[in-house]
C-alpha cells in the first residue's frame, strides 16, 4: 500500500540559482520516488511542484533545505497544490 498521495508547490528563495540547485533537487526526488518539476524564477528562487507519498513528499520539503554545495538557503515556502505532476520529475527551463 502506497499511502495517502500529496502535491505541494515550494518556493525556495536565498542562493539557489547558478548552484545546480535544480539538478541536485531532481536527484533527490527521483530518489524519494516523487513526481513534478522543479524552475527558476525571475526573481532568483527557485519553484517545485512535489507530488506522490506523503511521507516522501515531507522528506522532500525537508531535503529542500540541506541543499547542494554552493547554494544557500534562506526560506522554502510550502502550499498544498493539485497534482497536475507529470510522470517523472522534470526541470523546466
Amino acid at each position: 500500500m502506497q499511502g495517502e498521495q500529496r502535491a505541494v508547490r515550494a518556493r525556495v528563495s536565498g542562493t539557489v540559482q547558478g548552484v545546480s540547485y535544480r539538478v541536485w533537487t531532481r536527484g533527490e526526488a527521483m530518489r524519494l520516488g516523487l513526481t513534478g518539476w522543479v524552475r527558476n524564477e525571475r526573481d532568483g528562487s527557485v519553484t517545485a511542484l512535489i507530488a506522490g507519498a506523503d511521507g516522501a513528499v515531507t522528506a522532500m520539503i525537508e531535503r529542500l533545505w540541506q541543499r547542494p554545495r554552493g547554494a544557500l538557503v534562506s526560506k522554502v515556502e510550502t502550499e498544498e497544490a493539485a497534482d497536475d505532476a507529470p510522470v517523472d520529475f522534470r526541470i523546466i527551463v
